[in-house]
Parts: structure tokens; C-alpha cells; sequence
């Protein structure tokens, strides 16, 4: 469908041919008639095919204009990078209105924000902490709200955002409200949200649950080690032809940081790449996405704190260097290219202590993700002994999950003499140091030891300092 065909009015639609759009997506072909209509809304849709426009364009038509003082939408996100996103998304759609919005989020004092509000606002963006901080101050006044959006649901709930909604949902009012939700996955948790939040919704589904976009191309290596992860991740970097735009995610801030480090040192040209994780700055991680948006930097690594506040068109490669252990985190990871429309690539690192989560991913994308065979001349590193030691106890635990009789080769063992050993770390004063817990059994008539000696039934305890 032409925007043209929906009920929108002439300031909408020159904003909309302004931004370069000339046909409705799925999603929004489907959810905007509902949305004007008045209909609470269930959407479900992949990221990058336009959920932010499908509920923000019918509320600005709702709105019109600016009016009062007091908020008439609240829509809430669980990222700031989300946040910032949807509220540019409304100064793009609402240029030729006069509608009123702002942002509020974390990271940095209320001051601003809180004066911005003052001002007078007809829609509000928010993260649930920071809308609630701001509203028990008395600063937000919700008397007027008539739509309430909550976005990336899933997100929000995976976050442990719940309680949160929770406390807004009773202190905002209830009669005459329009409630809409939206996500791109939707597993149990985010059901059970829908029966307490909707009320008789419509349900827009334009893919099956989780299903990852049909213009990413889907890879996966299997790699023995971090090591060789390294080398695979330098070594594709090195075509900065092809990887011209790349977005690499990691488990944590730690692992960042040593990619970060490395390609710096090694591999990407000088200041062409940045990282962002949650112990950055809120300036530092703003002005990494906008200088990633702008072309002026080939890599973003990040961790999952990104992952869903980066629409930026022509991303040429998202790498999973970890796999996500929040099994629809992968949906939203690969979901950063491959978006309008234009083909992107999505590359997955897997040790043999990752396969468990590919399987896992595999069964609620419903797909298989191919292989691909290791690049000639790939450095395939040996693992060290610890490393391997960590990945089969992660085996182990794994297995334990799905069979919770399952033994394996991480349980307790005791000695031939009977003497169950527990190896223990503990800091004390002096830094740390190890205890090792002895606890004996009874001795035997045969020992030649008597059993009602001073140890009989106590634990022995051996310290051993550094």
C-alpha cells in the first residue's frame, strides 16, 4: 500500500516522502488501521521492517496538534539507545505538526528532562526507571493520557522490567486508554503480558515468531577456542572493503574491550572503530551509534545493551562472537542489518560449549543456520587447559539442565580411604588464599584408629595461604 491510501494528513504524509518512504511495510500495513481505528494492538513483527512508524504514525494522527500541558501518550522502551530512536523517529514523522514529545532515560541527571516536561508535552518517551523517578517527583502528570505503547515487550520483560510496568499501569488511568504492544518475539512471558495489559486485542503477526529477516544471510563457524576467535575475527576485519560497516556483539564488557583493543592495535584503521557496553558513558555510547550511523567508523563492538537501539540502514555485517544466551536476543543481534530492504550478513562464532544455545536458537527460528567451512590459512589455535576445562563443566551443567540425574564428569569425588575433598577460595586479609575442607568419616574397627577419638564426626579444617 501508498501511504497515501491510509487516513493521514497532508503534514504526515510530506514528512513521509520527505524521509524517503513510499510504501507501507507489512507490519504497518496492517497495524495502522487498526491503531486509528481505536483498536488495542498486538503486533508482532522482526525488527527493521518499520514497527516504530506502524503505531507512531496513527498516534500523531490521534494527537493532531499540541494541546494542554499534561502528556496525552506515554510510549516506553527498556534501552536509552530505544528511547532516543522511537523520539527521533516522532521528530522526523511530526515536523510539519506542532506536537510536543521528549525523551526520558538514565545515564545522565533528571534536570533537563524534568524541564522539558514542564514545558508542556503531548507525548512522552520514556524507559520504565526513569519515568517512574521522574513521576514520583510530581513532575509527570498522567490524568490526560489516552495511549499507552510498550515496545520491544520482550525486551523489557528479559530486562526485569515487569514490576516497573507493573507500578505505571496503576497509577496511570485505565477508562477510555488505548493500549498497544509490540515485539519482535513472542514467547510465553510476553503472552501472559498481554492478557494483563490488552483489553480484546487485535493481533498483527506479519512473521512467524521469531523468524529472522529474509535479507540477512545467515553463517556460522565452529571454532575450537577464543584464541581462534581472535584470528577469525582479524582476519575478516582485514577486508575492510567488504566489512565496511560491522557491528560485532559480545557476552560481556570484558570481552568487548579485548576486541576492542585488538582490532584497534592490529587490524582497523586508526580511529575507525569504537565500543559500547554499559560501563560507557551515556555521551561516549551516543556519539559511537551517531558516528557509526554517519559512516565515519567501520566497527561497533558492542554487548546486548545495543542491540535493539541501532536502526541504521546499511549495516554490512552483524558478528556474533558470543552466542546470545538470551535465545531471542539473536533475533534482535542479526536484526541490525539486512534492514529496508537492503541484504546484510550475519556471522556466528560457536565453541562446542555454544552448540547447546545454537540448537536452542535453531529451534525457536525454526532453521537451521548453515556452517561454513573455516577460511584457508585461518591460525587454528591450541586450547589451553583451563579454557578446555571451563567448556566441558559448561557441558556438563548443560546436560544437567535437560537431565538433572546426569552425573557427569564434574560431581564430587572422594578418595579410596573414603575422604570426600571440597577445594574451596576464599579472601582474606592478606589477599586471597585457599581452604581446603577435609571432612572424614568414620574410622573402621580395622583401622587401629578408635572412634571416639577428638575427630570423630568434626570437620578438619587445613589453611594453605598463597
Amino acid at each position: 500500500m501508498k501511504f497515501e491510501e491510509f487516513n493521514l494528513n497532508r503534514q504526515l504524509l510530506n514528512a513521509i516522502e520527505e524521509a524517503g518512504y513510499t510504501e507501507a511495510s507489512p507490519i504497518q500495513e496492517q497495524a495502522i488501521p487498526l491503531v486509528d481505528a481505536g483498536h488495542d494492538v498486538l503486533g508482532i513483527a522482526q525488527t527493521g521492517t518499520g514497527k516504530t512508524a506502524a503505531y507512531v504514525l496513527p498516534l500523531l494522527m490521534k494527537i493532531k496538534y499540541a494541546q494542554g500541558k499534561h502528556i496525552r501518550a506515554l510510549i516506553l522502551a527498556p534501552t536509552r539507545e530505544l528511547v532516543m530512536q522511537i523520539d527521533a523517529a516522532i521528530s522526523e514523522l511530526a515536523k510539519y505538526t506542532d506536537i510536543r514529545h521528549t525523551a526520558i532515560y538514565g545515564g545522565l541527571g533528571p534536570k533537563t528532562q524534568i524541564e522539558n516536561i514542564q514545558k508542556g508535552l503531548d507525548i512522552l518517551v520514556a524507559t520504565p526507571g526513569r519515568f517512574m523517578d521522574i513521576y514520583l517527583k510530581g513532575e509527570i502528570v498522567v490524568k490526560e493520557l489516552k495511549t499507552l505503547v510498550l515496545d520491544e515487550a520482550d525486551k523489557m520483560m528479559d530486562m526485569g522490567f515487569m514490576p516497573q510496568i507493573r507500578k505505571i499501569l496503576e497509577v496511570i488511568p485505565s477508562k477510555k486508554r488505548q493500549n498497544l504492544l509490540f515485539s519482535a518475539t513472542f514467547p510465553e512471558k510476553v503472552e501472559k503480558l498481554s492478557y494483563e495489559f490488552l483489553e480484546f486485542p487485535l493481533k498483527v503477526e506479519v512473521t512467524p515468531q521469531a523468524t529472522t529477516a529474509d535479507m540477512v544471510e545467515q553463517k556460522l563457524y565452529e571454532l575450537p577456542n577464543f584464541k581462534t576467535k581472535i584470528n577469525l575475527i582479524g582476519m575478516l576485519m582485514s577486508d575492510s572493503e567488504t566489512f565496511n560497516r560491522v557491528i560485532i556483539f559480545c557476552r560481556s564488557k570484558e570481552i568487548a574491550d579485548n576486541i576492542f583493543k585488538f582490532l584497534e592495535r592490529k587490524i582497523v584503521k586508526e580511529n575507525q572503530i569504537r565500543v559500547i557496553h554499559a560501563n560507557k558513558g551515556q555521551n561516549t555510547r551516543i556519539n559511537s551509534i551517531e558516528n557509526f550511523r554517519e559512516g565515519n567508523i567501520q566497527v561497533l563492538v558492542s554487548t546486548d545493551v545495543a542491540a535493539r537501539g541501532i536502526d541504521i540502514q546499511s549495516v554490512s555485517h552483524v558478528i556474533n562472537f558470543d552466542v546470545p544466551i538470551i535465545y531471542e536476543d539473536y533475533v534482535h543481534r542479526i536484526g541490525r542489518t539486512g534492514r529496508a530492504n537492503i541484504k546484510g550478513e550475519a556471522i556466528t562464532f560457536m565453541t562446542i560449549a555454544e552448540e547447546y544455545h545454537i540448537r536452542k536458537i535453531e529451534k525457536i527460528i525454526k532453521m537451521e543456520i548453515p556452517r561454513a567451512e573455516l577460511p584457508e590459512g585461518l591460525k587454528i589455535e591450541e586450547t589451553p587447559f583451563l579454557e578446555q576445562q571451563e567448556m566441558l563443566k559448561e557441558i556438563d551443567d548443560q546436560k544437567k539442565k535437560e537431565n538433572p540425574d546426569f552425573k557427569g564428569a564434574f560431581h564430587e569425588k572422594k578418595s579410596k580411604k573414603g575422604v570426600k575433598v571440597v577445594s574451596k577460595k576464599s579472601k582474606g586479609m592478606g589477599g586471597e588464599s585457599k581452604k581446603k575442607v577435609i571432612i572424614s568419616k568414620p574410622a573402621s574397627a580395622s583401622s587401629g584408629r578408635s572412634a571416639r577419638g577428638n575427630n570423630f564426626g568434626k570437620k578438619v579444617v587445613k589453611k594453605r595461604g598463597r
